[in-house]
């Protein structure tokens, strides 16, 4: 399936409060009623550390992501352009969104996701990554499969998942170059604790792991993440 992945910032004046409450109560609701949507999560940013790891943050600053899933692009292409409520959605974004990027990922799932009701009692973090100058697309997919399979030895992973970018819009609704959005691909880890999360990565195979991520990436982005089901 194809998924769509808002990048998002509220506005200035808005406080994380309000703009949550917002985004889930009023702006959630709305989005869900796009035409062929499959499925719909909101991840409100909690906290913005690199915690366990030791690399090189990125410049990316978001408040939440968004995670829309739909059969194929074409169908998300029309909920959002062409819609009945696609102009309901843009003049709602300009109410309290500051900012918007867009990608479209191919997702990878590593270590199966629990059940709705499991996974919201674990800790969720996402990742942004850019590779390397010198590393291609085609070599970065080869190298994150390969850092998969180290993610599945380290101790305390409850699930994991890549997603790995295909598309891009710096402003929603125009296609934008990589030189524009450098972003490869989004990771989803989710773990019992702050504790287990810092343990995973420290202990031998995490520290492989990580020594392999600087082979092949340049920035990683962290940010934990309250997860919320629209539908």
């Amino acid at each position: 399936m194809n998924i769509r992945m808002g990048l998002i910032k509220k506005k200035d004046d808005w406080s994380p409060e309000a703009f949550r409450a917002y985004w889930r109560e009023h702006h959630g609701p709305l989005a869900a009623e796009a035409p062929k949507l499959r499925e719909y999560w909101q991840n409100v940013v909690t906290e913005r550390l690199q915690r366990g790891i030791d690399f090189v943050r990125g410049p990316w600053d978001f408040d939440g992501v968004s995670q829309l899933w739909f059969d194929d692009a074409a169908q998300a292409s029309q909920a959002f352009a062409q819609s009945d409520i696609a102009a309901d959605l843009v003049a709602d974004e300009a109410h309290f969104l500051g900012g918007l990027h867009i990608v479209t990922a191919e997702q990878r799932v590593v270590i199966p996701v629990p059940p709705t009701a499991a996974r919201q009692r674990l800790l969720k973090r996402m990742s942004t990554l850019r590779r390397h100058a010198d590393v291609s697309e085609g070599d970065f997919r080869r190298e994150w499969i390969a850092h998969g399979e180290m993610v599945k030895k380290m101790p305390g992973v409850s699930a994991y998942r890549q997603n790995v970018i295909v598309g891009r819009e710096a402003t929603k609704g125009t296609p934008c170059s990589y030189e524009e959005l450098p972003i490869d691909g989004i990771v989803e880890l989710w773990f019992e604790s702050p504790e287990t999360l810092e343990a995973a990565f420290a202990s031998p195979a995490g520290q492989q792991t990580m020594a392999h991520a600087k082979s092949f990436l340049s920035e990683i982005t962290a940010f934990v993440v309250e997860e919320h089901r629209v539908k």
